[in-house]
């Protein structure tokens, strides 16, 4: 439990018993997210006391009756491994008018970021979670337990490549640049590999996350702080792309600085998918004549995800394991949730790539 910034308590409650439209899931691991390292340091969501954990995944030990299928129609029973995804309120603006895109929900819910009530088991950094009603719920059985951890982050950039395909500007032929190769741009290479984009740049100030954006399917990588500037930077991309800008731009940091470059590095005509910013990066600032207007880009922003893509994500994973993508080497760290603490201080302070905490 989480109870203020880098305070943390293991407390324990009584396994619950669960009503006809709940689930109750021994939790078996869980991926740590950048929102929950920034929710560790600081809490800049006021949700204390709150259980973290959103990239969890787990096994059903109790099945209300009303429970027979997952969100895709799949059959579930006690035994089964699931992932969760968002939890729309169904009575909002957009869940009401806006079919297929319940991410813009008003009042969203993702467990492992539902501040603690009288149910406790909200998130997936426990030994068990509760499902409750109206939850997307996914039976996951024939995933490894790594690939399981990678369900979550894995849909965050399916659902910024469904994004990216509404602007028509993504093709066999397109030069993408990546920018930012923590594990959400690292997966976003990976699914522009797997849907035929050989043409990858990756953009980032660390020579072994670039060395892993090849594994995961890049063409060229360029380290920004061996160059003095974005203008420089810009002349890198060019020298990697035979003379020219790339035709379309993932934003995959979360810092305001890097979001104003981006902008940069898009070709005229081309296009940018703004992925990153799941929280608060403050205020940044671009050029509208000369980043946009002038240059007539065509941009998208990109928001957790829908059920719809939790299918097609299921289906990336399997695909890019076919063509021989290491996914699962982004599971850098595995910790006990005994040493949760040490688990989000690894974090925080960016070792590795991908921390998983481990509940046996």
């Amino acid at each position: 439990m989480l109870t203020g910034p880098k305070s943390v308590e293991m407390r324990s409650y009584s396994i619950p018993e669960i009503s006809d439209d709940q689930i109750l899931v021994k939790v078996e691991a869980c991926g740590i997210c950048g929102t929950d390292g920034h929710e560790y340091n600081r809490d800049p969501f006021g949700l204390a006391p709150v259980v973290l954990g959103h990239e969890g995944t787990g096994e059903i030990v109790k099945l209300g009756k009303n429970w027979t299928e997952d969100t895709a129609g799949r059959p579930l029973k006690v035994g089964d491994k699931i992932v969760t995804c968002i939890l729309p309120c169904g009575k909002c603006d957009p869940c009401k008018n806006m079919p297929g895109r319940v991410n813009m929900c008003e009042n969203v819910g993702v467990y492992g970021l539902i501040p603690d009530d009288d149910v406790h088991f909200n998130g997936f950094f426990g030994e068990y979670i509760v499902i409750r009603p109206g939850s997307t719920v996914f039976n996951v059985s024939d995933l490894t337990l790594d690939q399981r951890i990678l369900v979550e982050p894995s849909a965050v950039v399916v659902h910024s490549l469904e994004r990216a395909k509404t602007t028509g500007l993504l093709n066999f032929s397109s030069v993408v640049l990546v920018q930012g190769c923590g594990p959400i741009g690292l997966l976003q290479i990976a699914t522009l590999r797997t849907m035929g984009i050989e043409n990858i740049i990756a953009l980032d100030g660390n020579d072994s996350r670039l060395e892993m954006a090849r594994s995961m399917g890049a063409m060229k990588g360029i380290n920004f702080t061996k160059y003095d500037g974005i203008e420089a930077i810009a002349e890198a991309v060019k020298a990697a792309n035979n003379g020219h800008l790339a035709d379309f731009v993932f934003q995959c940091t979360g810092v305001g600085a890097a979001g104003a470059n981006a902008w940069k590095l898009v070709k005229r005509g081309g296009g940018l998918c703004e992925v990153g910013f799941f929280m608060d990066g403050g205020q940044s600032v671009i050029n509208h004549h000369y980043d946009i207007c002038n240059k007539e880009i065509t941009a998208v922003g990109s928001w957790l995800y829908t059920p719809q893509d939790y299918v097609i994500t299921f289906d990336f994973l399997k695909r890019a394991y076919g063509i021989g993508l290491p996914l699962t080497d982004l599971i850098s760290h595995r910790f006990s949730l005994d040493n949760i603490v040490d688990a989000f201080e690894t974090n925080v302070q960016m070792k590795g790539i991908k921390v998983a905490v481990i509940v046996e």
